[in-house]
């Protein structure tokens, strides 16, 4: 097997091998491997410091910023106070300064009392109980040899780490499901002790030792389980449930959160009494040795059982599970479930753990069953609504800018200080707030902020125009605002540009410095403070101190402005041929264009726009309210901007027909990236190809989904563009990475295109190369506040 190794982050340290209850569910004594009748009861003084020495080695080795040691048994309150506390001191002393210890302990809880918790709470171990429901549903298994009942004195222990001193220690409940139990009870039993965690656990088994069905239906645990999560909807969601969480986190394009699901790989080893050092506890349920390794801490180092062929296979993510779980939609949500559930006995193509889980057809239901319940809950605003996807992309810029921000760490200079200080007090201030988004939205910002993020993160400085951009946006935002507040501004070779607003030409070429930028009644001011030396030679005579602008200035010499597109039926569109940061096109920008070809580029692009607005109406009218910017381009005919939503690029080698597709293709391409950009449509591309219903090519997931999103819209404008298209959503909606909102986003496709696959109507041409994938950013998790 290969790739690189995986570390050990979770550690189970057996203490006991002996437990004070007789669960007839126990996968260590009630199952197949019968070793733990050869383990010493407790662990010995050498296995703990060995055990000790090696985790440090291991957490050394790795650079672990932290490690989780799982005291367990049998039942670990057997080993006693005094070993639990050695245990507790040996491991914190090893790991002392090489990486955190993360201490817990799982326990029935019938032994459990103040003066076990008084030393969990000096060495700060968290305690998770068993616990299965009600009485009836926890004495069904949980009793002592004699059939006496566990249950009130694991409510004891229950009760007892609900107690204030002690309630920072509460892990939380485990529970293993029994589908004779009422659910409805269960879910109200554990909810009323108000855990911080409930953990809802199948029963171990195999294909050869399959879980009981009573009424044969293959899909019983997946009822009983919705059963609980229909309860705990309709309470509230009382606590949180890890099994519910991992699922609606992995529908949404997120991580599992819990070993016996989803697809991460297992980072987890058992250290036995005797120091052997074995693989996830439950494969004792597949057949006798199946979680030994031949390993031992006093011989071996972790870093020997993380390359056990049994070790690996539980690394390898989709490639680990069987042909039919890589194939299944919810692959990504189940991961083909418990390595332990799949195994099957024998020889040949089903024996071992190349199958599906025996509990695959209850897997499948619940996923399903969460899906339907949650799916108008979880699905995202952005896919939905137009104006939900433009507030969504604002906040990825603020949230891109507070990363910048916070990474530079007073290390952006006296310039980018003051911008970011001045950006506080025009936000404070209800215009400016509304006026700073203005700017913030332009497209050229987020070309500028990626830029600036990639520099910093590669460990390098900013560059001189990216730490003066800030300020240029603060005076821009307090200029529209109106707001009377001096802005320093850098210009450099001469030129100091305001975005979305124009460019002072404040000196010759190679002229720099900073000047002052200021909202007057009718306009803005710039004042350069050494306008009094000498002009560089050739340029424009800078009048006085001060550089008076007013509202509508025309073009001159010292003062180029933004022009806007006014041309009906177009909307009013920025033509930014300025802005020093607009290269965020394939193609490379235009220099400034002469007031006649502006008004020609206008005339093209108000011509397209009107056949667009009579083909496709409702798409012309949500890129008029998407749609921000035109960027004249040296070549070509349209296409987005690698960055922001509202950019569109237009070259001048076509028009009619044929930049009208061309401005359809773009905006379609920019709406998907912008979607992928701010919530998650799709999880695993690159993991299989796909054919395309075009075409023989076989492509990524990515890829299928931009090209059918841009032929969806095409193909309303010219029918011949949906061939293909309702066999490609079929696809995209069945197929494993697709996340809850990726279903969203088909959803409102099959919607936008119904009735049209039999439209009649000219064809109007020519076809437009399909897309590549979009490109995603990975949107840090808060907002940019300025202070």
């Amino acid at each position: 097997m290969t790739g690189p190794l995986v570390p050990f982050r979770e550690f189970v340290l057996k203490v006991h091998s002996r437990c004070d209850l007789a669960c007839d569910h126990c996968y260590v004594y009630e199952h197949a491997d019968q070793s733990w009748l050869t383990r010493p009861r407790t662990i010995s003084d050498e296995a703990i410091s060995w055990t000790a020495r090696r985790l440090a080695e291991h957490a050394a080795t790795h650079a672990l910023s932290s490690v989780t040691v799982i005291l367990h048994g049998g039942e670990p309150l057997l080993a006693g106070p005094a070993r639990l506390r050695r245990v507790c001191e040996e491991l914190g002393s090893a790991l002392n300064g090489i990486a955190e210890l993360d201490l817990r302990i799982h326990t029935n809880g019938v032994q459990l009392s103040p003066r076990y918790l008084d030393l969990f709470d000096e060495f700060h171990v968290r305690v998770g109980i068993s616990l299965d429901g009600d009485r009836a549903a926890n004495d069904r298994h949980r009793r002592f040899a004699n059939g006496r009942s566990s249950h009130p004195m694991v409510l004891r222990a229950v009760d007892l780490l609900r107690e204030e001193r002690y309630r920072h220690l509460d892990l939380g409940l485990l529970c293993t499901v029994d589908i004779h139990n009422d659910p409805v009870a269960v879910h109200d039993a554990l909810a009323e002790l108000e855990p911080p965690l409930v953990d809802f656990l199948l029963p171990h088994a195999t294909w050869d030792d399959p879980p009981p069905r009573p009424d044969g239906s293959p899909t019983a645990y997946a009822a009983w389980l919705l059963a609980v999560f229909d309860r705990w909807t309709e309470q509230g969601r009382p606590m949180p449930v890890r099994m519910f969480a991992s699922v609606l986190s992995s529908l949404s394009g997120g991580p599992s959160l819990t070993e016996s699901l989803g697809l991460a790989p297992t980072d987890l080893v058992v250290i036995e009494t005797d120091g052997t050092l074995e693989q996830v506890d439950s494969l004792k349920s597949a057949y006798e040795g199946a979680a030994a390794t031949g390993f031992d801490v006093f011989r071996n180092t972790f870093d020997e059982v993380a390359a056990h062929p049994g070790v690996r296979a539980r690394q390898l993510g989709l490639a680990g599970v069987s042909e039919t779980c890589r194939r299944c939609p919810v692959v990504r949500s189940c991961g083909g479930g418990l390595y332990t559930h799949r195994y099957r006995s024998g020889h040949g193509a089903e024996g071992g753990f190349d199958n599906p889980s025996v509990y695959c057809a209850d897997l499948a239901a619940l996923i399903r069953g969460i899906e339907d319940r949650t799916a108008a809950a979880t699905e995202s605003p952005a896919v939905r609504a137009p104006d939900a996807l433009l507030a969504a992309q604002l906040d990825l810029t603020r949230t891109l800018l507070a990363v910048l921000h916070d990474t530079l760490d007073g290390r952006g200079g006296e310039l980018w200080d003051e911008a970011w200080r001045l950006a506080a007090r025009v936000e404070a201030d209800t215009p400016g707030a509304d006026a700073l988004d203005t700017v913030l939205a332009h497209p050229s910002t987020r070309t500028w902020l990626i830029g600036a993020l990639e520099d910093v993160h590669a460990g390098r400085p900013l560059t001189e125009p990216a730490a003066e951009r800030l300020g240029a946006c603060v005076a821009a935002a307090a200029v529209r605002a109106g707001l009377d507040l001096p802005v320093p501004v850098a210009y450099r070779d001469g030129s100091l540009h305001l975005p979305t607003l124009g460019t002072a030409v404040v000196g010759g070429p190679g002229a720099r410095g900073v000047c002052l930028v200021r909202a007057t009644g009718d306009g803005f001011l710039v004042r350069r403070p050494d306008a009094g030396l000498a002009a560089e030679p050739g340029a424009p005579v800078f009048p006085g101190p001060e550089l008076r602008i007013a509202r509508e200035e025309p073009e001159g010499p010292h003062w180029l402005p933004v022009r806007t597109l006014r041309q009906a039926p177009a909307p009013a569109l920025l033509l930014d041929d300025l802005d020093p940061f607009r290269d965020a096109f394939g193609t490379p920008p235009a220099d400034r264009l002469t007031a006649e070809r502006a008004e020609t580029w206008a005339h093209r692009i108000a011509g397209a726009w009107a056949l667009l607005a009579d083909a496709v109406p409702e798409q012309a009218a949500e890129a008029a309210r998407t749609l921000t910017t035109v960027t004249p381009l040296t070549t070509g005919t349209a296409e987005p901007g690698r960055h922001g939503h509202g950019a569109l690029g237009v070259g001048e080698a076509a028009d009619g027909d044929e930049l009208a597709l061309a401005m359809l293709s773009a905006f379609r391409r920019a709406k998907l990236r912008a979607l992928g950009e701010v919530t998650d449509l799709y999880a695993l591309d690159g993991t299989w190809d796909h054919r395309t219903p075009w075409g023989s090519e076989h492509v990524t997931f990515s890829r299928l989904l931009a090209e059918t999103f841009e032929r969806a819209g095409l193909g309303l404008y010219d029918p011949h563009f949906l061939t293909g298209v309702p066999e490609a959503l079929d696809m995209i909606e069945n197929a494993a990475e697709t996340t809850v909102d990726g279903k969203q986003l088909i959803a409102a496709v099959r919607k936008e295109i119904s009735g049209t696959r039999s439209a009649t109507g000219r064809n109007r041409g020519r076809t437009v190369p399909p897309s590549g994938p979009p490109s995603n950013v990975l949107s840090p998790d808060r907002k940019v506040t300025f202070e």
